[in-house]
């Protein structure tokens, strides 16, 4: 059996643009080991929720990690587990964000967000909203990071509601929570009363007076996105059989290592993504010649690259990052490898992520070699993997790895269970 290491170039999958010729930053860069890697392995296409949906990270990364969305816990759960911030299961979790905001027409719509230089004083507003009791639920934010922070409801909430954020702030105004099932509609009037108490209590700051006559925009108001709570889910040793690492720079990427049962290893990213990928292979030679069976490397540089909305930035970051991917089956004997992303981040301004394919290359012992010899979403549409989803992905790598679950018999009682079963019980006589 072998070890997995899991490439995420979180972001990659493009659409065609016309500053290519009708292709996509991935076709367009110049990646010879990427190709090289495609040339030695088998390809596909990946869509993680399936075609023409547009996933986020987050429940992306649950599908590809062999998770269903029943069992997820929602992205503010892992945000506030990836700050060290202790969760009980009977909370409700939100993110929450301070944002100034124009009024048009009785609606708000944000105008920016906080800034490292607001940092401090962002944080006492947020503070300032204090802990607030309605009816039998109680709110309360606790700050992280700039400007954001982490909406907790106690008191018997639901967390079937819908974001508050807009996303698209020139599209949509700051929107009213709506409960998304039945037993959701008094936290949702409890989260409508709260929101429009905040909006109240920020614009009576001091600190909001003196950014307005400082000539600085207010902070006045705070949307919400990304609910959730703790749900029973299987370790990943349980579930596939594998025990390793994440390695990452999110919070949201160390909550849910913490959720799954791996460890985390946190590798920040600066200007030059590939001086981190570098350090995040480097990390994962370490963990693998320590004997783990699973490491995943996140880097986030293609997706920032994706949303600065200029194709040649795009092109010339996955670039970039395959320098640090020459040889990797000569660097990683002993481990199946894959290459891909979690979506697609085009630079059509359009678009936040699309639903388009990602490019999807797997290669090491064992994996045999198909037609493909370059890297891109149409070379890799005739490779012998075909189109995957998500639920796909471990499967396909476990079964690469020698490691698939034999669906003939019942060694363990794992729900969703698809690799060889580490903990089994022995009979005892």
């Amino acid at each position: 059996m072998h070890s997995l290491l899991v490439v995420l170039l979180d972001g990659l999958g493009d659409r065609a643009n016309a500053a290519f010729g009708g292709r996509t930053a991935n076709e367009a860069a110049w990646t010879p080991n990427l190709d090289a890697l495609a040339a030695q392995g088998s390809s596909g296409l990946l869509t993680p929720l399936g075609p023409g949906r547009a996933p986020s990270s987050e429940v992306a990364h649950w599908a590809m990690l062999g998770y269903y969305p029943a069992e997820f816990p929602g992205r503010a759960v892992l945000e506030a587990l990836g700050h060290g911030l202790d969760v009980d299961p009977g909370e409700v979790m939100a993110h929450a964000a301070l944002r100034p905001a124009d009024l048009r027409d009785g609606a708000l719509w944000v105008t920016d967000r906080a800034t490292p230089t607001d940092a401090d004083v962002a944080r006492s507003l947020l503070e300032s909203l204090g802990r607030v009791g309605i009816g039998a639920l109680t709110l309360e934010v606790s700050p992280v990071g700039v400007g954001e922070g982490l909406l907790r409801i106690t008191g018997g909430a639901h967390d079937g509601l819908t974001d508050t954020d807009p996303f698209f702030r020139d599209r949509y105004p700051v929107l009213s929570p709506r409960p998304v099932v039945a037993g959701a509609a008094v936290t949702a009037r409890s989260v409508e009363l709260w929101s429009r108490r905040a909006v109240r209590a920020l614009a009576r700051h001091p600190l909001n007076h003196a950014r307005t006559a400082g000539g600085q925009a207010p902070f006045v108001v705070v949307t919400l996105k990304w609910w959730g709570r703790l749900r029973e889910a299987p370790g990943f040793r349980a579930r596939h059989g594998l025990h390793g690492a994440i390695i990452g720079a999110s919070p949201f990427l160390a909550g849910l290592a913490h959720v799954l049962g791996l460890g985390f290893v946190h590798c920040p990213e600066g200007a030059d993504p590939a001086a981190d990928l570098n350090r995040r292979l480097a990390l994962a030679q370490g963990l693998l010649d320590d004997g783990a069976t699973f490491v995943f490397c996140h880097i986030k540089a293609t997706d920032e690259a994706g949303h600065t909305k200029d194709p040649d930035i795009k092109r010339r970051t996955i670039q970039a990052l395959d320098g640090p991917l020459a040889n990797l089956t000569g660097r990683f004997p002993d481990s199946v490898i894959c290459v891909t992303g979690d979506h697609a981040t085009p630079t059509s301004p359009e678009v936040i992520h699309s639903g388009d394919p990602v490019p999807f290359v797997m290669a090491g012992p064992g994996v045999r070699s198909d037609r493909v010899t370059r890297f891109g979403e149409i070379d890799c549409a005739e490779g012998i993997l075909g189109r995957l989803t998500g639920g796909d992905v471990m499967p396909v790598l476990l079964n690469a790895a020698d490691r698939p679950l034999f669906l003939g018999s019942r060694p363990t009682p794992t729900p969703g269970a698809s690799g060889v079963p580490l903990d089994v019980e022995p009979l005892g006589l």
